[in-house]
């Protein structure tokens, strides 16, 4: 069965802000949280609202679905990803079913250790964002491929200190607060029900370590920022809107995750004689009168050379002639496309008087009269 658009779900418009996002999650949250509503569906829809504020809370995830939709999120995360860095901890507390309740529901809908898994994809290594580049290419590097070599400015490693953030001869200790696991837990006790809070440690912030001697070049960050060239290899046959994708091309991940990709869409530039359809390429060719009239053989472009159009006599303007062959070459598969020369026959104009007196005489010939 298809997903439902995760607007529709929460059942805001597509440019509703993060807020707006939030404060409607919040409502349907409390609506069919499983503890509230006891209704056969209240589970599942409880998980589709979940999943549809999971990715509308984050703007990546987000911007990932205004473009590509559903397959847009599932190509690319894992289904624990997508809950990655959603606020619900916060949100379920604020609701009054305490930390406990995201670690129960969540372990119902996605099995036994989603809470372990979420708390270390959240302050553990986490994958570097992607990134985006448009190439603009020639109409013949397009078609017979050629390497680019791009600048990209981006985050990565840094080189100092291996990315751990620490400087040389230091290593980062375990933060004596939250014990490296990033979260501190407190416990209350009304009558006899206990309530335990759990909240992300205010001393190292969740990353569960403790740098004392930040890297100098980094600021203790572990990563950089670097413009970074890049050679892409363009494919033959390529057309505009192509997405090239380069592994490992993107954004250093943080704590030393594996780094994002590079995207680079290409842009085919418009050609001065050529137009693309497809595979195959249209160009026009100016002959004369005569040439139309009693037949010619004309020289053409081709893109990679050039090639010889015989014109039959009686050749009426518009009227195209086929270059098997001599096309853009197909990118997935063998042979190239056709070039397509599309004749315009020219009407001679500043005529002399001695032509204007061959011309009158052809009209009486064929039986046209001139005006």
């Amino acid at each position: 069965m298809d997903k439902r658009d995760y607007y529709e779900v929460l059942g805001v418009p597509s440019d509703a802000s993060k807020e707006e996002i939030k404060r409607v999650y919040r409502e349907l949250a409390l609506k069919y949280h499983p503890d509230r509503n006891k209704s056969p569906d209240a589970a599942e829809k409880f998980k589709e609202i979940s999943e549809a504020y999971a990715v509308l809370s984050d703007d990546e995830k987000r911007m990932q679905y205004d473009r590509f939709g559903h397959i847009g999120i599932s190509e690319r995360y894992t289904w624990d990803d997508i809950f990655r860095g959603a606020d619900f901890d916060e949100i379920f507390r604020d609701l009054g079913f305490g930390a406990g309740g995201f670690d129960r529901i969540f372990d119902m809908f996605f099995g036994g250790g989603f809470r372990q898994r979420y708390r270390q994809q959240r302050y553990g290594p986490q994958r570097g964002a992607d990134l985006q580049y448009d190439l603009m290419v020639k109409l013949e590097d397009a078609a017979f491929g050629q390497e680019a070599e791009i600048n990209v400015p981006r985050t990565e490693v840094c080189s100092i200190c291996d990315g751990s953030g620490a400087k040389q001869g230091t290593t980062p200790r375990k933060c004596p607060r939250c014990n490296g696991i990033g979260e501190v837990r407190r416990t209350r006790t009304f009558g006899f029900t206990h309530f335990t809070e759990i909240r992300t440690c205010d001393v190292c912030h969740g990353t569960g370590v403790m740098i004392d001697h930040p890297c100098e070049h980094c600021g203790g960050t572990g990563r950089t920022k670097r413009l970074r060239k890049i050679v892409v290899k363009i494919p033959p046959g390529i057309d505009s809107g192509y997405r090239l994708r380069l592994r490992g091309g993107g954004e250093a991940g943080i704590r030393r995750g594996p780094p994002g990709d590079l995207y680079v869409t290409v842009h085919v530039k418009p050609h001065p004689v050529f137009e693309r359809d497809g595979d195959n390429i249209v160009c026009e060719a100016k002959i004369g009168f005569s040439q139309a009239a009693l037949g010619a053989e004309i020289e053409v472009p081709t893109l990679d050379s050039k090639a010889r159009v015989k014109i039959p006599s009686g050749t009426q303007s518009g009227t195209m002639f086929r270059l098997r062959g001599k096309g853009i070459p197909h990118m997935r598969g063998f042979g190239r496309g056709d070039e397509f020369v599309r004749v315009i026959v020219e009407t001679p104009t500043h005529l002399t008087r001695r032509q204007k007196e061959l011309l009158a005489e052809l009209a009486k010939e064929t039986g046209e009269y001139p005006l």
